[in-house]
C-alpha cells in the first residue's frame, strides 16, 4: 500500500504517542524523516531516535523516544502540538524574509532547503528560504 503523506504520518504518529503518554513510537524509515527527527533532537523536543534496519536491505524503521516533563504533578510531553504545513496538494513556500515564526517564536517551522532540512532560525540566518514542511511547539 502506497502512502499519499508521509511525514504527515509521521507527524500524526508523535502526535497521537504524545496524546497517549507513550514514552517512544516507531515510524517507518526515509532519509527525510530521519533528518526531521535530527532535528527535533538538536532543538530538544524529543531525546532520541535510533535506526532499525531491515534484513532485506530495505529503509528500516525509525524508533522515536519522546521528551516528557511535569508540570503541577502531572506528565506532559515537551511536544505540545505538531502540525503540517505544506501538503503534497498544496505546497507552502517561503522566501527568505517571510519564514513563519511559531508561537512567537516559541516553536520552531522545519523547512526542506537546497542545503538539507533546517529549521526557520537556521534558514533566516542563512539567508535561504524553502519549502515550510512542519510546525512544532
Amino acid at each position: 500500500m502506497s502512502m499519499t503523506d508521509p511525514i504527515a504520518d509521521m507527524l500524526t504518529r508523535i502526535r497521537n504517542a504524545t496524546q497517549a503518554g507513550h514514552r517512544r513510537v516507531l515510524v517507518p524509515g526515509s532519509n527525510l524523516k530521519r533528518a526531521v527527527a535530527q532535528l527535533l533532537v538538536e532543538q530538544g523536543y524529543i531525546e532520541k531516535f535510533e535506526e532499525i534496519k531491515e534484513d532485506n536491505g530495505g529503509q528500516g524503521s525509525l524508533r522515536l523516544f519522546l521528551k516528557y516533563y511535569n508540570r503541577d504533578g502531572k506528565t506532559v510531553g515537551v511536544i505540545e502540538g505538531i502540525r503540517r504545513v505544506s501538503r503534497p496538494g498544496r505546497r507552502i513556500f517561503a522566501g527568505k524574509d517571510n519564514i513563519p515564526k511559531v508561537c512567537g517564536g516559541y516553536g520552531i517551522s522545519i523547512l526542506s532547503t537546497n542545503q538539507g532540512i533546517l529549521t526557520g532560525h537556521q534558514c533566516r540566518m542563512r539567508g535561504i528560504g524553502g519549502e515550510v514542511l512542519c510546525e512544532v511547539w
